[in-house]
């Protein structure tokens, strides 16, 4: 049975509509503060169609356009929840280019009128070199074959950043399931 256009959806639906796992949406919500699904008893979501296109605005923007978490908050911030609700349709206004600030993971913070930049909590950091295994020299024979292109390194940062962004959004889930009530 389909429902109404105006008709409130429970996650599951959105998700599937959206193409987003459930648990995504509950860790967007820790996220944007602008995602507000009505609750009912026992905790359960309704989402009313602004908030089904506020999502899709913000799958747009992170997974089409490539946006970090950080970087859909500033266009959240600077344009407003109605642009990021029609940013996903076709013909709509473009979003604004990426900051440096967005494309690294950090963001400018205007807490009490300072700029302070925010370190990345889930940054990738070298090993010691106490853990590091020393392999036995080669020894020299054919001369190599070019590398072959690695892709972008900042695709691969993008993409480790959302993996690493569902895995918090997974702990917060098993951490609020493991705490006592």
């Amino acid at each position: 049975m389909d429902k109404a256009p105006d008709a409130f959806r429970t996650i599951s639906e959105v998700a599937d509509e959206i193409d987003v796992p459930q648990h995504v949406l509950r860790f967007w919500e820790s996220r944007f503060q602008q995602i507000k699904p009505m609750k009912r008893g026992g905790g359960r979501r309704y989402y009313r169609p602004d908030d089904v296109d506020l999502l899709r605005g913000v799958r747009h923007l992170l997974y089409g356009e490539g946006y970090t978490i950080r970087g859909v908050q500033r266009i959240l911030r600077e344009h407003g929840a109605a642009f990021v609700q029609n940013v996903w349709r076709a013909g709509a206004e473009p979003p604004p280019p990426k900051l440096e600030e967005d494309e690294a993971g950090q963001a400018i913070s205007q807490d009490a009128g300072e700029d302070r930049l925010e370190p990345n909590l889930f940054s990738i950091s070298s090993p010691r070199p106490q853990d590091v295994r020393r392999e036995p020299a080669l020894e020299p024979s054919t001369p190599a074959e070019p590398p072959a292109r690695r892709p972008d390194a900042r695709e691969n940062r993008r993409k480790l950043q959302m993996a690493l962004d569902e895995l918090a959004a997974c702990r917060q889930i098993l951490d609020a399931a493991l705490a006592p009530n």
